[in-house]
Order: C-alpha cells, then sequence, then structure tokens
C-alpha cells in the first residue's frame, strides 16, 4: 500500500490534533503509524446528530511508505487583453460582475466593468459612518461599491445551484486569489468578512494587470437600443459604445429595475422573502446543537438551518451567521434593513440569522391597496418591490431615523406584548423597543409568531433546559433583501433578454442567483455566452 483513500469519524480534538489523526488513518490502513509519511484532508463535515458525541466526519488521502505529494491545484491563467478583438461591458463590480470579468480574460475579451460605488478601501469609510452614525450614502453601503454585497459579508461559499456552473472552479479561484484551501473540502465554507475584501483587490489587480478596466462611482443612467439591440450606454461620467452589455447590479439596485420599466424592457415581479433577524448569544446555540455547556476549543460556534409551513406560507431561516454581528444594510435614507455577517474566525458572542416569510405578487398588490389610494395594477412588475420599500420605511420611521432599528424580545413578539427592556444586541445603530408584529405586515408578521415557536419544538435541549424560544433573543427589523424582488427575463439558451439582443441579465439582481457562489458561476455562464455568440469557443 502506498496511497489510499480513507474515510474516519473522529472525536472534534481528533480531527484537530496532527498526531492523533495520523494514529486513526494508520490504524484504519492497517500500517503502522511510522509508515504514514504524509495526508492531505479531502472531504471534512460535522455531525451533531448524536446526543452523546459531536463527530467529524473526514476523508483524507494518505501516503505510506513513500513522499506525500501535494495535492494538484488548478491554476487558472489569465490573458492579455490590452489590444483585445472583442470587449464586454460589465455594470456591476459584484461577485457575478467580477467573475464575469475573470471569464473574459481567459477567453481573450476586454472587460469594462462599471461599479457605482467605492473601491473597498475608500468603502470601508462610508461603512464606518453608518455603522456609528446610522448615516446612510445611496452609492457606497454594505450593497453597493467593490466585491458588492458579499465583500463585507459573512462570505458563505456553499449553493444548492451545482447544475448552473461549476462549483469547484469557483472555490479554486477564490484560493488562487488568497483564500484558505480548507475552503476546498469543508462541507459549509466560509471565507469571512476580514479576508473577503484582500481576496477582492487581488482579483481588481489582476483585472487591471492584463488590460481590463474597473471604474469606480460611475452609475448607470441610460440604454440606448436600436432594432438590432444594445447600441450606447451612458453613465453619470460619459457615454460608451458597446455591444454586450452584462447587467450585474445586485438585488438592491432599484434605479436599473426603474430605468428598465420606463424604457419598456421587460421586467417581472419575482416572489421574495422578508421578516426579521434574530439574535442569540452564541452559547445557547452551542448548547441546542452540542449538547453541551462548553463546546469546547475544536469545535467552530454551532448553526442551524430552519423551515417549516405556517399561516399558508414558508419561513425559513436565511444567511445564518454564527459568531457575527447584525449590520445596517439600507442602501437610501429613510429605510431600516438589516442583514448578518461573520468574520473569519466567527469568534463574537452573537449568532444570528435572517427568519423569513415569502410573499408573493398576490400578496403584495393586495396589501398595497390598503395602503394607498392611488390607483394599482395587480400584475404590474414592481408591486414586490413597492411592498418592500413600504416595510423597510416604516421600520425607519419606527426607529426613529439614523438607522436604529425596532426590535422586540422573541417571546414578546410571539406574545403581542411590546418589550420593556431589550438584551444587548450587536447591532450597532441601535434598537428601539417596539412592536414588531404591528410594524411588519400582518400575515408576516402571524406566519412569523407561528414559524418561531415550531422552531422552539424543534431546537430545544431538555437536558441542559435551553432553547432557542426564548426572550433572552431579540427580533430586529427588518430582513428584507433576501433576492431580488424582480426578475429580468432572459432567453435560456443565449441568455440574452427576451427582448433585447447584446443585453444580459446576470446574478442576484436578475433573478438568477442567490449567494456569492451562484451569482460568480452565473457571471461565468453568461461571458461564456455571449463568447459563444463571438464564436471563440
Amino acid at each position: 500500500m502506498a496511497i489510499c483513500t480513507i474515510h474516519i469519524k473522529c472525536t472534534p480534538q481528533e480531527a484537530a490534533t496532527p498526531p492523533l489523526l495520523e494514529a486513526l488513518l494508520a490504524a484504519e490502513a492497517n500500517e503502522p503509524v511510522q509508515n504514514l509519511t504524509g495526508y492531505h484532508i479531502t472531504k471534512q463535515s460535522i455531525d451533531a446528530r448524536s446526543k452523546a458525541q459531536v463527530w467529524i466526519n473526514l476523508t483524507a488521502l494518505a501516503f505510506f511508505n513513500e513522499p506525500a505529494t501535494p495535492l494538484p491545484r488548478q491554476t487558472y491563467t489569465f490573458k492579455q487583453v490590452h489590444n483585445a478583438k472583442h470587449t464586454v461591458h460589465i455594470i456591476g463590480a459584484g461577485p457575478a460582475g467580477l467573475f464575469a470579468a475573470l471569464q473574459c480574460l481567459e477567453l481573450g475579451i476586454k472587460p469594462i466593468v462599471i461599479e457605482r460605488g467605492k473601491d473597498v478601501r475608500s468603502r470601508r469609510r462610508d461603512l464606518a459612518l453608518l455603522s456609528k452614525e446610522g448615516v446612510v450614502n445611496a452609492e457606497s453601503n454594505y450593497c453597493f461599491g467593490e466585491g458588492g454585497a458579499g465583500t463585507y459579508s459573512d462570505g458563505k461559499l456553499y449553493t444548492r445551484s451545482n447544475k448552473r456552473g461549476n462549483l469547484q472552479r469557483i472555490l479554486e479561484l477564490f484560493v488562487q486569489f488568497g483564500a484558505q484551501e480548507t475552503i476546498l473540502y469543508q462541507s459549509h465554507p466560509h471565507i469571512g468578512t476580514n479576508k473577503l475584501p484582500h481576496i477582492i483587490v487581488a482579483m481588481r489587480e489582476c483585472i487591471l494587470a492584463c488590460g481590463g478596466e474597473i471604474k469606480f462611482e460611475e452609475k448607470l443612467i441610460d440604454i440606448k437600443f436600436s432594432a438590432t439591440g444594445v447600441q450606447e450606454i451612458t453613465t453619470s461620467k460619459g457615454q460608451y459604445s458597446c455591444q454586450h452589455l452584462v447587467l450585474a447590479t445586485g438585488h438592491s439596485a432599484r434605479d436599473i429595475f426603474e430605468l428598465l420599466y420606463t424604457k419598456n424592457i421587460a421586467i417581472e415581479a419575482k416572489d421574495f422573502a422578508l421578516g426579521v433577524r434574530i439574535e442569540h448569544q452564541q452559547s445557547v446555540i452551542d448548547a441546542i446543537q452540542y449538547n453541551a455547556v462548553d463546546r469546547g476549543p475544536y469545535l467552530p460556534p454551532a448553526s442551524y438551518s430552519l423551515v417549516e409551513q405556517a399561516n399558508g406560507h414558508g419561513v425559513f431561516s436565511f444567511c445564518m451567521c454564527p459568531g457575527g454581528i447584525i449590520a445596517p444594510a439600507s442602501t437610501q435614507p429613510g429605510e431600516v434593513v438589516v442583514n448578518g455577517w461573520s468574520p473569519s474566525k466567527r469568534n463574537n458572542a452573537f449568532s444570528n440569522s435572517g427568519m423569513v416569510v415569502t410573499v408573493n405578487q398576490h400578496e403584495a398588490y393586495q396589501f398595497l391597496k390598503k395602503q394607498t389610494t392611488e390607483p394599482l395594477q395587480e400584475n404590474h412588475p414592481l408591486n414586490l418591490l413597492r411592498f418592500q420599500q413600504w416595510v423597510e420605511q416604516r421600520c425607519y420611521t419606527a426607529g426613529g431615523g439614523n438607522s436604529v432599528a425596532p426590535a422586540q424580545r422573541l417571546v414578546d413578539f410571539c406574545s403581542n406584548k411590546t418589550s420593556s427592556t431589550l438584551p444587548d444586541c450587536s447591532y450597532n445603530p441601535g434598537l428601539a423597543s417596539q412592536p414588531v408584529q404591528e410594524i411588519l405586515p400582518a400575515f408576516v408578521a402571524k406566519t412569523l409568531q407561528q414559524g418561531f415557536q415550531l422552531f422552539g419544538k424543534k431546537l430545544y435541549n431538555r437536558k441542559l433546559h435551553t432553547g432557542y424560544y426564548t426572550n433572552e433573543a431579540v427580533l430586529v427589523a427588518t430582513e428584507s433583501r433576501t433576492s431580488s424582488p424582480v426578475r429580468i427575463p432572459r432567453n435560456a439558451d443565449t441568455l440574452e433578454h427576451t427582448q433585447l439582443k447584446g443585453l444580459y441579465p446576470c446574478g442576484e439582481g436578475a433573478g438568477y442567483a442567490g449567494g456569492i457562489v451562484s451569482a460568480g458561476m452565473d457571471g461565468e455562464r453568461v461571458i461564456k455566452a455571449i463568447a459563444e455568440k463571438l464564436q471563440i469557443i
């Protein structure tokens, strides 16, 4: 035996301690441990189903009686495109836009990326002002700027959309630009908001070094087209002739949806989800999931994933952030939006997650009808967007300004009781105790109330007498940017807009992705479709 693949189940301490792990690998291979010359972990996951012991499922490539060799790693090469024959204009420097630009370089196409927000370093100052003083810069915030919403997020790198592209390739590219190799084998990899900005900068430097262009603080204002397709775009700084325009603007670029609508370019309302952020002490979630008061030094902060049917709706956890914080994610003054992120070590004292309810076109229309005397169209493509805006603005009013968010203890919320006090919370702009069930649309609030009580039955540790349904947990409203409330339709084969040649809706904002990885994959797919049209692949 020289090289073998070994599958083992071990304790967290064994997985984290090389001598103990080496002994287990050797024993499983029926070899003396001194014959083990090296190993590589290729898969790793946590199994916390047993009440008695949390296990680590691990697959390793082990070497016996011969020198250990490094695992082959795919390295991607990028062409110089200073004088490329073909150019693609990409609107947005989020995950979809950046991975689209990198795909352009591989195929010898020159990308010109136009981003309304600032570069990573400049953007950080605006985020600090938002967090400390509640001041929103409409062009530079958690959603707009280099790297998009993903730059200052938990950096989760898993997706259910494996059929839409090459997931492994996206992970390998992240590693090539500076991410740790552990993301290649962990079952739920993440990078962390403290490390993602450096990786995004490395991607930008590669794009520029190869002859691509990235233009910051430049906003798309208009699109001109003829019978043959896209002809010219106008930005806040000038005009560009273009034949291939990739719209990778993210789920919060409402002005783009408005622009398309006013120019009679087809868009559609898309169901999305809206609710609150719920925050617990991380120790509570650890105790529930790991069946221990102290998770110890070898296990990561515990997470959860919850879904139920309640009040005729789906209610589910979204973007769960162990050891994280709740962040202000508004993109306009006069609204309150919250999101969550974690650093790479996930070492904050709190755990938070979106808890949201699905909302459809009919419900949004029926709700808006009661809020206005203005005439409404039931099938208007912006109805769900208007619904989203209404809730965010109402939360701003309830909070009293400066991004202060309305909040309530969990059991109080479910009991329709305004909280007399609020627990400590990671949301820096501050909380205002308010009856959140009266601020949210009634069907959303009722669904959440039922859902939380059901989740409390799922996540309860009888041995430790601790559970999810506790008044020490706090709800912060509103979590409303789970996905785009608008879809920009495209041809399933060419990926061009169904109505306009040369326009390529892309990523989360167009309704074709749901996170960093799936957005990156969609960006690559769109560029490959353009390359096929140009007959260069």
